[in-house]
């Protein structure tokens, strides 16, 4: 194995991979075959994210599976299901919205004991990929745009609600690494003309599908947390920002009174 290794290490090295070690290490823990890892080595020198060579992404202390062309949960992410542990250790009912992996979803799920679990996304792809990662949890899936997805009588009984919505300003995605730019939905990145397009909507409407002392969590960037606050603000939730300097991460916590 070790000269295995060491040739797997030399590929992506020279194709400019950063981390070669750890990704030579995770490519050669997840094939089953040589055929295997030499087509893994080549969709990751083609510049495939490594979740997707991998076809998982550790996220929170799980193993979630990502299919080709679906967003990848990002690291930062878990600071926002931290926070909503924080909050709701007995949350009954969770919404994972613009779930993508539906990462968040089976995170909550796993952290909170079995609540009942529903998520939504507007990509069919994430939607089958989501129902893969929240199937262990009994979640339910819906396909659809944002509150429009979800059955009618979760209205007014939500205890958490998580949005990962987009947050990249429309002019900026293309300033984005090759690998979110190139292999994830355009529609799990773009945000609007200041990123902020999504946020408000589901800021909006989210007092109407919130239990009383229900909570809405979505992450954003440092430069848009004051705003989104507002947003927060004046869709007539109590809103407040948390923040992880570790994990450069942006949390705007709202909550139904």
């Amino acid at each position: 194995m070790p000269p295995v290794f060491d040739s797997v290490v030399a590929v992506l090295r020279s194709a400019g991979c950063v981390f070669a070690e750890d990704e030579a290490e995770l490519i050669l823990s997840t094939a089953s075959n040589p055929d295997d890892i030499a087509t893994m080595v080549d969709r990751r020198v083609a510049g495939l994210p490594l979740e997707h060579v991998l076809g998982w992404a550790w996220f929170h202390g799980l193993r979630i599976a990502v299919e080709p062309g679906v967003f990848v949960p990002r690291r930062r992410t878990e600071f926002l299901v931290d926070q909503a542990v924080a909050l709701a250790r007995d949350a009954s009912l969770v919404v994972d919205l613009c779930c993508g992996s539906g990462a968040v979803g089976a995170a909550l799920a796993a952290s909170l004991g079995g609540p009942e679990l529903h998520a939504a996304d507007i990509d069919p792809a994430a939607v089958r990929c989501a129902r893969r990662n929240v199937a262990p949890f009994g979640g339910h899936v819906h396909e659809g745009d944002l509150f429009a997805a979800l059955p009618d009588s979760l209205r007014g009984r939500i205890d958490i609600l998580a949005a990962n919505v987009p947050y990249v300003p429309t002019d900026e995605v293309g300033l984005l690494p090759a690998e979110a730019r190139e292999h994830e939905p355009l529609v799990a990145l773009d945000g609007g003309w200041d990123g902020l397009d999504v946020l408000r909507r589901v800021a909006a409407e989210a007092p109407r599908w919130l239990a009383p002392g229900g909570c809405l969590l979505i992450e954003t960037s440092e430069r848009q947390a004051p705003r989104a606050v507002e947003a927060f603000t004046r869709g007539g939730l109590t809103g407040r920002l948390a923040v992880s300097d570790e994990l450069y991460a942006n949390v705007v916590i709202g909550t139904r009174e």
